[in-house]
């Protein structure tokens, strides 16, 4: 098991909360992290921060999580790939995914319409372009070139390379679709006690492509602590979980409230949310049961981190992204410090 840290977020902050973050990953490299990824939601771009972070460090890959399919072209998706593999000396790899209809529809007006076949679209546009060949293509959502008009097929300029993608994908749909096509599976909502809610649909992906899970690499991860209070974090983690219950989506179309109901959790999962869409926000955090927390942290003494994390090498994760715990940035590192050296020491061969 690899391990990688999270980089940016929805808020973009100032220069200084830049210049630190940008610190804390350089350390984290020398720790022996293998990873970082990048947040794009409605505040920083996925790429700008990478990119930035591309010179910074020397060895770590550099993973857009994710890079919203319905704010760019394929074609420009490509053309970003293959500069960011290009600077990085080929440490990049591409993450993808489609957002939801608020998003998607609200910020880049776009319609939230066959997510999924806008997807398969993509990538098939874009492993084209990374193979240095010309741009022609019928789809539902892309036609290259638009027909009717002066466009002709084009080839890259850039040298053809291999860019990995990994789909950070949460239906079963697209779970199947990111067995069948992706390198990797960008894992959220994720619980080792219930890993089947999600894996057993990229498992019918990887069979329909004549695949198997080693061809998959599985990403997932949790916030990490040492503590021999878990319950006062667990209690403070409660507020971020009814938020994405209740509003990381739309009444209606809320994948991660999906995924945990297949987990489990339905009657908390619709609970929660309705106590949040009703505008009961303080109602809905304290309805969050403490086992969905329990189950999607790594919160307690160094023998329980070292159970979790068995847990998650149980289940098939293969690179664990890891949200240390501390009130500054060197707190942070130690706890990153001391998870790492344990992940070595449970999942060595």
């Amino acid at each position: 098991m690899r391990t990688a840290i999270a980089a940016g977020g929805a808020a973009s902050g100032t220069r200084r909360d830049f210049e630190n973050l940008v610190s804390y990953v350089v350390e984290a490299e020398k720790l022996g992290v293998d990873q970082v990824g990048t947040a794009e939601a409605w505040g920083l771009d996925a790429v700008s921060t990478l990119a930035y972070l591309a010179a910074r460090t020397e060895r770590m890959e550099l993973i857009t999580g994710i890079m919203q399919i319905s704010a760019r072209t394929p074609s420009m998706t490509a053309m970003t790939a293959l500069s960011m593999a290009a600077i990085s000396g080929d440490r990049f790899i591409l993450g993808l995914g489609a957002s939801g209809p608020q998003v998607v529809e609200g910020l880049q007006g776009q319609a939230f319409r066959k997510p999924m076949t806008r997807m398969r679209e993509v990538i098939e546009i874009v492993r084209m372009a990374c193979r240095g060949e010309k741009l022609e293509y019928q789809g539902e959502h892309y036609v290259l070139p638009r027909p009717g008009g002066q466009g002709k097929a084009l080839r890259l300029s850039q040298p053809p390379a291999h860019v990995p993608i990994y789909l950070a994908t949460l239906t079963p749909r697209g779970n199947e679709l990111t067995g069948e096509l992706a390198d990797g599976w960008l894992g959220t909502s994720f619980t080792p006690e219930c890993p089947e809610a999600h894996l057993e649909h990229l498992d019918r992906g990887l069979a329909r492509a004549g695949r198997s899970r080693k061809d998959l690499t599985l990403v997932a991860g949790a916030a990490l602590a040492f503590t021999d209070d878990p319950e006062r974090l667990i209690q403070a983690s409660k507020p971020a979980m009814a938020f994405t219950l209740g509003a990381m989506g739309s009444p209606t179309t809320n994948f991660y409230n999906d995924a945990f109901k297949r987990a489990g959790f339905e009657e908390d999962a619709v609970r929660v949310q309705k106590l949040w869409v009703d505008g009961k926000r303080e109602e809905a955090a304290k309805a969050v049961p403490d086992e969905m927390i329990q189950q999607t942290t790594i919160f307690g003494d160094e023998a329980h981190v070292r159970g979790r994390i068995r847990k998650y090498r149980d289940a098939g994760i293969n690179v664990l992204r890891v949200d240390p715990a501390g009130g500054d940035a060197s707190q942070r590192l130690d706890t990153l410090g001391r998870a790492i050296e344990i992940i070595r020491q449970e999942t060595s061969p």
